[in-house]
């Protein structure tokens, strides 16, 4: 099988809404630190709630004494409250970032004073210098509201260039898309890691309903094999393992820098995969 150094992997976590959640999150988080991640991300809502939630968890990881990524987001942001709140975690010890543009929630008007990531990662440069990592998301099969290909690669070009430090592409299931992205990137003078996201396939339901609307395309001969299986838990699984276990691994034996799984706060099928890739 291929081979990632360990600092290669991440994974993701969104903070829980109860605190049964909370609990839960913590046994997760205690199963897959034992693979030595290079960090965990936080994703981070627009709503104050969320943005409580976000930091409680973020805290939480940082005085286990692991490395955490809280998500900032251009979202209802304005430079004042950004700057406090990483001020908050610079004090906390935090050295990475998610920066995102974020999507708006239904019935809000306003993005806030951040239109784009690169105006938030050029924000975060000039007010904090050096000081954070900064993380930025790439879009291998083109985000669904970009106007173009060229147009969106234009757009993670400015990303890079206002300062990102890697990316983490949105998930997606055919490889191919990911080596032509990258050789794009790279003809574009882009240098920087570009490391795949990876969604373990559990519910094919919930999966598909997300993968439309964030436009990561399940390919047909996937989508046609789970829609076979109905409501058949186990071999929605079964063959969702097989599925995202040859992708990793292709995706490792062609050099990609690492794997940041899109844990949805469980850790049995990213541990399941991560095995099975004898890592």
């Amino acid at each position: 099988m291929g081979s990632a150094s360990k600092s290669g992997l991440s994974f993701e976590f969104f903070p829980p809404q109860s605190s049964a959640g909370v609990e839960s999150l913590r046994g997760v988080r205690q199963r897959l630190a034992q693979f030595s991640p290079e960090f965990f991300s936080v994703t981070f809502g627009a709503g104050g709630s969320t943005r409580e939630r976000t930091r409680d968890v973020v805290f939480e990881i940082s005085d286990e004494g692991l490395a955490v990524a809280p998500h900032v987001s251009c979202i209802a942001s304005t430079r004042e409250n950004v700057k406090a709140m990483l001020n908050e975690y610079r004090a906390h010890g935090i050295r990475r970032l998610v920066a995102l543009r974020g999507d708006l929630p239904s019935g809000m008007a306003q993005a806030g004073e951040f239109r784009y990531a690169s105006e938030l990662v050029a924000f975060v440069r000039a007010a904090f210098g050096d000081t954070f990592h900064i993380e930025v998301a790439a879009y291998p099969e083109y985000h669904p509201q970009s106007r173009s290909a060229r147009d969106d690669l234009l757009n993670f070009k400015k990303k890079v260039d206002a300062g990102a430090d890697s990316a983490i592409t949105q998930y997606f299931f055919n490889a191919d898309a990911y080596f032509h992205y990258r050789d794009e990137c790279t003809a574009m003078g882009v240098e920087i890691p570009i490391v795949p996201g990876i969604m373990p396939i559990v519910r094919f339901h919930q999966l598909a309903r997300f993968s439309d609307a964030c436009g990561a395309e399940i390919p047909r001969w996937i989508r046609r094999k789970l829609e076979s299986y109905a409501d058949d838990a186990e071999s929605i699984k079964s063959f969702g393992l097989d599925v995202v276990t040859r992708l990793c691994d292709r995706l490792l034996r062609n050099e990609a820098p690492g794997l940041h799984f899109y844990t949805m706060n469980q850790a049995g099928p990213t541990t399941t995969i991560w095995q099975r890739l004898g890592l």
